[in-house]
Formats: structure tokens, sequence, C-alpha cells
């Protein structure tokens, strides 16, 4: 199959709401070979070549906690103390179709490891959106409406901030990053727990192998842990 064909083939089954994932396992090929061929496919669907009109964004109340920002943006959080741990989920909505939207979710560890895990973009009307936003942030205290800033300066300001310590966003992460729009850096969050990098295990993680990438730029004395029991 070339690559007109296969093209056609994901323009197809995009059309019909599934992911790049879906679509790569239906098609029988690697996601990274899908991922590029969404791309060109949003940006060709995109009137007049500019981007699609963001048309809703939402994050976690707690998202706040620990981090170091500038009062004077006006990014509030509505429930700074419920508990978030540095993980930062957020959603945003682009516009597809005039009844559909493109979806890219992220989970964001803003103290340590950036980009831990990310989900899309997927096809949403009103409805299948509203379910999965509540399904998206069940295992939060609530979920709250955010400026396209908040959004893009806590996920990608996160990337960087990760990257200085030695870690990569999740793989999931590219086929997502560019609903968030160019990205020239700077930004106006200060990351890691009160501005020190601090690793909280999580299920799945490879605690030995984080501690290990940490220790490679920082002494035990410049970032904190929690692992096993906590």
């Amino acid at each position: 199959m070339d690559k007109a064909e296969l093209k056609d083939q994901v323009r197809e089954l995009r059309a019909q709401g599934r992911s790049p994932k879906e679509i790569a396992r239906a098609l029988k090929v690697p996601p990274s070979v899908v991922a590029p061929l969404v791309r060109e496919i949003a940006a060709e669907t995109t009137v007049g070549g500019d981007t699609p009109d963001v048309v809703g964004c939402w994050i976690n109340v707690g998202w706040s906690a620990g981090l170091g920002i500038d009062p004077a943006l006006g990014w509030s959080d509505e429930a700074p103390e419920s508990g978030a741990d540095g993980m930062v989920c957020v959603l945003v909505a682009r516009r597809h179709s005039w009844d559909r939207m493109e979806v890219s979710g992220y989970l964001a560890d803003v103290f340590c490891l950036g980009v831990r895990n990310a989900i899309g973009p997927q096809i949403m009307d009103d409805r299948e959106l509203a379910r999965f936003r509540e399904y998206f942030f069940g295992e939060y205290a609530g979920w709250q409406e955010a400026p396209y800033e908040l959004a893009r300066h806590l996920v990608l300001g996160s990337v960087d901030y990760a990257r200085t310590l030695g870690f990569e966003p999740h793989e999931d992460f590219g086929p997502v990053a560019d609903a968030l729009g160019k990205w020239e850096g700077g930004s106006a969050i200060t990351f890691g727990r009160d501005g020190k990098p601090f690793y909280l295990e999580q299920p799945g993680d490879d605690a030995n192998k984080v501690l290990r990438t940490l220790r490679r730029t920082l002494s035990d004395d410049d970032f904190d842990y929690v692992t096993g029991g906590r």
C-alpha cells in the first residue's frame, strides 16, 4: 500500500471518529506511521490553513498546588487544597466540523516527569465530550474551565522542565502536541514542588530508573522523592 492509499484509509477512519491508535490497529501499521498522516489530514481540513478554534479547555482542580504562578496572570484554582500531588489533567477541544470537536487529553507530572500520558485526538460531539470529560477527570476532586494559555503553559512548560531533568514526554504526546499550538518555551509557571523536583512513584513506574536519571544531573539534596509504600 502506497502513502496515498494509506492516507485515504486514515482519512476515512478519522471521519468515523477513530483515534490514531485505533486507526493503527485497524490498518495493522505502527502508530508512528499514522500520527503524521493524522496531522496532515487535520491541516488539510482546516479552513484557510488557520488553526481550528479552541472551543473548550478544562483542568482538574488542585492543579496549582506547589507551583509558582504570578497572580497577575489571573489563573485561579477553584480547590487548591484538593490533593492533586503534582498530577495535572488537561483536556483541550478544538473545532473539527460544525457539530464535532477534536479532543486531546494530557496527564502532566508538573513536579518532575512532565507528560506521563496522553490521549487523542478523538472526534466527539457535545454529548460524547460531556461523558468523556466526566471519565477523564474521574479520579480527581473535580474539574474547572481553564484559559487556553494556562493549558499550554502547564503541559508544554512541564515538558520543558522534565527535559532539564533528563525525561522525555510519553510517546503518545506526539499526536496531540499540535492541539496546544506552536511553543517557543518560557513558561510563566515555576515547576517542581515549591521550586524543587519531587518524584512521587505511581503504579507501573520503574522508580529505580527515575532516580538514576535524576542523579545524573542532581545531588540527593537537590530533589525529593517518595517511593514504595510512601
